[in-house]
């Protein structure tokens, strides 16, 4: 229970974080989101630094790691919004369908 709150704290510093390092139109908006972004970028990190050989079994990424891991999170996030795979919900003009034209 201690570790998956430790993974929680961790994850959402790591994702204000990277929403920090990364400003643009294409972040994910509110503390939800931001929170997924960052244990997501911790799980990312943990697993591939584990992976190579950084981190034992047992180890978890540390705040540099997961900030590391967040911002491969949110680029990943930025470019699937750029190529319109998932609607961006920090912007909701963009998920409105245009008005009809009348030609």
């Amino acid at each position: 229970m201690y570790n998956l709150l430790w993974v929680v704290v961790v994850g959402f510093l790591a994702g204000v974080v990277a929403r920090m390092l990364s400003p643009g139109p294409n972040n994910p908006a509110g503390f939800i989101l931001t929170t997924i972004l960052g244990i997501a970028g911790a799980f990312l990190a943990t697993m591939l630094g584990q992976a190579v050989g950084w981190y034992r079994a047992d180890q978890g990424a540390g705040i540099i790691g997961a900030t590391v891991g967040a911002l491969i999170v949110l680029f990943i996030w930025n470019r699937l919004v750029v190529s319109n795979k998932i609607k961006d919900p920090g912007n909701p003009s963009a998920s409105a369908t245009p008005p009809r034209r009348w030609l």
